[in-house]
C-alpha cells in the first residue's frame, strides 16, 4: 500500500504542467546540443590521432601574443556550437598549441562562424549593425581572454591530462582515434546534461514578470540579459531568435545575451569543467563573462 500511495504520489508530481514544462526543457537542450558535441570529439579525436603537431606550429605565429588574435579569426572557419569547441580546444592543447591560442579559438568559433552570422543576419532582419556589432564584441572578448591567459593563466590549473601531448606510443592512429573519442565523449556528455538540468529548472521555474520587471533600466537590463544568457544555455545557432524575441530590452541587452551565451553558459561551464578542471572553469567562465560585457556595452553603445 505505502509503495503503491508512493508511485502515485510519483506519477502525479510528475504530470505537473511545470515539472512536464522542465522534462521538454531538458530533453530540448540535451537533444540540440548533442550532435554538436559528436561533432566536437570527433574532430578533436581525429586531430589528436592523425594531425601532427608541427602542422599547427607552422599554421599559427611562433609568438603566442600574436597566435591568440589569429587563433579568434580562425574561428570563423568552424561552423559549430559552444558544445564542439571544448573538446576541439582540448585537442589543440593536446597537440602543442599554447593554451591562450585553444582558448581564444574556444571562445570565438562557437561565436562567429558563418551561421552564427547568418541566424543574426535572419533574426534581426535590415540590421547589418546587430551582425557587425556581435562580430566585433565575440572577436574583441575572445582576443583579450587570450591575452589575458597568456599574462596571467597558471599550467596547474589545468587538468594534468590536459597538459599531456603527443601521441601514445605503440597504439595504431585508428585505435588511439576510437580511444580519444570514446573518452570525450562519454566524460563530456555527463556534463552536458548536468548543464542541461540547470538550465531548464531556471528556465521553468524563474517567472517571466521577473524578467520584465528589469528591463527598464539600460544597464541593468545588460547584466540581467547577460546572466539569462548563462542560465538559459541556449545553442549559439539559435540565440539571436531568442534575443530578438526580447523586444522589451534594448538592442545592447540583447546584443549582451548573444555575445555572453556561447562563451558563458551552465553546460559550457559543466563542459569546461570536466575536460579542463574545476579550477579553470571557474576562473575563465567568470573573466569571460566580465571581459564579454564589457566587451558588448563598448560595442553597442558604439554602432547601436
Amino acid at each position: 500500500m505505502l509503495a503503491l500511495a508512493w508511485a502515485t504520489g510519483l506519477g502525479a508530481w510528475l504530470a505537473r504542467p511545470d515539472v512536464r514544462a522542465w522534462q521538454t526543457v531538458c530533453v530540448a537542450i540535451t537533444v540540440q546540443a548533442m550532435p554538436f558535441l559528436v561533432l566536437g570529439t570527433l574532430v578533436s579525436g581525429a586531430v589528436a590521432a592523425f594531425v601532427p603537431a608541427h602542422v599547427f606550429q607552422r599554421l599559427l605565429p611562433r609568438r603566442p601574443a600574436l597566435a591568440v588574435p589569429v587563433a579568434s579569426v580562425a574561428g570563423v572557419a568552424l561552423p559549430g556550437c559552444e558544445c564542439a569547441s571544448v573538446p576541439v580546444a582540448n585537442s589543440l592543447i593536446r597537440r602543442g598549441v599554447t593554451p591562450s591560442a585553444a582558448f581564444a579559438f574556444l571562445l570565438s568559433a562557437p561565436a562567429v562562424n558563418p551561421i552564427v552570422l547568418t541566424s543574426t543576419a535572419v533574426a534581426f532582419p535590415g540590421s547589418p549593425r546587430m551582425v557587425a556589432a556581435r562580430l566585433i564584441a565575440s572577436l574583441a572578448t575572445s582576443a583579450v581572454m587570450g591575452w589575458l591567459w597568456l599574462r596571467f593563466g597558471r599550467a596547474q590549473w589545468l587538468r594534468p591530462a590536459v597538459r599531456h601531448t603527443g601521441h601514445q606510443p605503440g597504439a595504431s592512429r585508428w585505435e588511439e582515434f576510437r580511444q580519444g573519442f570514446q573518452h570525450d565523449f562519454l566524460h563530456a556528455g555527463g556534463y552536458l546534461v548536468l548543464g542541461a538540468f540547470a538550465a531548464a529548472t531556471f528556465n521553468v521555474f524563474v517567472p517571466r514578470s521577473v524578467l520584465d520587471s528589469l528591463s527598464t533600466s539600460p544597464w541593468l537590463s545588460v547584466l540581467v540579459l547577460a546572466l539569462l544568457a548563462v542560465v538559459l544555455a541556449v545553442c549559439s545557432e539559435a540565440d539571436a531568435f531568442v534575443a530578438a524575441s526580447l523586444t522589451g530590452f534594448s538592442p545592447t541587452a540583447r546584443l549582451a545575451f548573444m555575445v555572453v551565451g556561447p562563451m558563458v553558459d551552465l553546460k559550457l561551464m559543466a563542459l569546461q569543467a570536466g575536460t579542463f578542471g574545476k579550477s579553470f572553469a571557474l576562473r575563465f567562465s567568470a573573466a569571460t563573462a566580465v571581459v564579454a560585457v564589457i566587451s558588448a556595452a563598448v560595442t553597442g553603445w558604439w554602432l547601436l
